[in-house]
């Protein structure tokens, strides 16, 4: 957890510290500002020199430390380059080639470690325009690559060990408002993104070979940054600040080759599209996610098949939940989503070879949100840790917006509202008393039931107190052939279903 909010907090400190910079319409005052701003978020500078040429303010030799909690991260720079263009904006322009270090402690089981990377751009161009109060700058760079150069401490890292990331035809603008608290809204293109690793394991000498691809990349972004001091995240979403964004590509593919002890493996896949978004703040904290059209193809000595496949038309997840501790009530959120999946008929056959259940698609979709109230920040450590195996806080309501499982030619579809009296906690065994109803319609179970039992998967003894247990749950629906429904009822501290207590 330390280790992932210095990072983090490294990334958006660097991000931030280049766009404050070119908050400025003089090489000098990008330059300064930069400086403070670096100082303003914790992080130290070094410089070899620092220069006018002509139109041009030069910097050399520049050195960008950020520490936190046992770990430290140095960007090196050849070179800056901020040139007056003379109508009041300016050019900037870096380094083709820069580099990264990160060192962190031993912790716990995981060892001290030094990584270095290599960073490069090609083709770029920084026009900065506005005013220090509203500045816009627009880019283009032509390649970004970042390649892991080393990793020195773990003794498992393979020796030949490469990893590297090009985004190609990049292009956007940023948008820097305000003085001491800043908003930074960004827009971001991009032609594609290419990703290689590969390497040889030296315990067991399995080497592995990836490559990923992914084209027609946009995003967008908004930070607000309050007090000018993100080196310490949860004080800075304290003080006010916030930032959310999102993410959207056009396809993408996967191909992963494997070649180890029990013979090679080949992993394949693909999708159309996709999008993934978040949100965070000093009270909530929320991703989400989508992909359409994926298909996976596995092959290699360990499947008993030539090949197997596998794929959805639609999949999609998203989670919203508070982070702070507070006496009312907050907001959650949970969906996932998977629509149209299918798998090749190798994995039904070994399922059902006599071809008795039907092989359609199966769909699963579960849609919540309710009310949580929290009794500890869930970023605070400290809180986190003292509060052992107990729960944060307490649930007050859910809903059931959509319940779906379609599979085998059966279907359960649902939906439903509960509140909950946490000062009960007895009579339902530990569990919140809910107040509340669920309903469900099943369709094609009984059909489903009976075709298991021929194949011999569900013994007769057991599907007759299965029948038994729908029976107490559900009620037949006289107008649709093998159709159930069943209305759970949660009142007064007893249970009903379909009108009867069973509580």
């Amino acid at each position: 957890m330390t280790r992932i909010k210095f990072m983090c907090s490294t990334a958006c400190l660097a991000l931030l510290a280049g766009n404050a910079a070119l908050a400025d319409v003089t090489p000098e005052q990008v330059w300064e500002n930069w400086k403070s701003l670096s100082t303003s978020y914790g992080q130290s500078m070094t410089t070899g020199s620092e220069a006018r040429e002509g139109d041009t303010l030069v910097i050399r030799g520049i050195d960008l430390t950020s520490k936190n909690e046992g770990a430290e991260a140095v960007i090196h720079l050849d070179e800056v380059r901020l040139k007056d263009q003379g109508d009041g904006t300016v050019e900037m322009t870096m380094s083709d080639a820069s580099t990264m270090t990160v060192k962190t402690e031993a912790d716990g089981d995981l060892p001290a470690t030094t990584t270095s990377l290599n960073m490069g751009m090609s083709g770029q161009r920084i026009l900065v325009s506005g005013t220090p109060e509203e500045a816009r700058y627009d880019f283009t760079v032509q390649n970004v690559s970042l390649a892991l150069g080393a990793i020195e401490g773990p003794k498992d890292v393979p020796t030949d060990l490469k990893v590297e990331a090009t985004l190609r035809g990049m292009s956007g603008s940023y948008l820097v408002s305000g003085a001491a608290d800043k908003v930074v809204t960004s827009t971001v293109v991009a032609d594609s993104l290419g990703i290689t690793m590969s390497g040889t394991n030296p315990e067991d000498n399995s080497k592995i070979d990836l490559k990923a691809d992914m084209s027609g990349l946009t995003g967008q972004s908004t930070s607000k940054i309050i007090g000018g001091d993100v080196s310490d995240l949860v004080a800075a979403l304290k003080a006010g600040s916030a930032m959310d964004g999102s993410f959207a590509y056009a396809g993408g593919t996967l191909d992963m080759k494997v070649d180890g002890a029990d013979g090679p493996m080949q992993v394949s896949a693909s999708n159309t599209g996709g999008s993934l978004s978040f949100a965070m703040d000093a009270a909530r904290l929320a991703y989400g996610g989508t992909a359409k059209d994926a298909q996976v193809t596995l092959s290699g000595a360990q499947i008993p098949f030539p090949q197997v496949n596998f794929g959805y038309k639609e999949g999609a997840f998203n989670l919203l939940m508070p982070v702070s501790k507070s006496d009312t009530p907050a907001d959650f959120a949970f969906l996932t989503k998977i629509i149209g999946l299918t798998v090749s008929d190798e994995i039904w056959g070994m399922l059902d070879p006599t071809a008795q259940l039907p092989r359609d698609p199966v769909n699963v979709v579960l849609d919540t949100k309710g009310k949580v109230t929290l009794t500890v920040d869930l970023m605070n450590e400290a809180e986190m840790a003292a509060l052992g195996e107990g729960a944060p806080g307490e649930i007050n309501a859910l809903d059931i917006n959509e319940l779906q499982v379609t599979a085998a030619g059966a279907e359960v579809t649902g939906s439903g509202a509960l509140t909950f009296d946490n000062s009960d906690m007895e009579t339902y065994g530990g569990v919140p008393a809910p107040t509340g109803q669920i309903d469900l319609k099943a369709v094609g179970v009984n059909a489903l039931l009976d075709k298991l039992m021929a194949m011999g998967l569900v013994p007769e003894d057991q599907m007759m107190g299965t029948r038994m247990m729908l029976g107490m749950f559900a009620k037949v629906d006289p107008s649709a052939p093998d159709t159930m429904t069943s209305t759970l009822e949660f009142k007064d501290k007893h249970f009903f279903a379909n009108g009867m207590q069973l509580q």
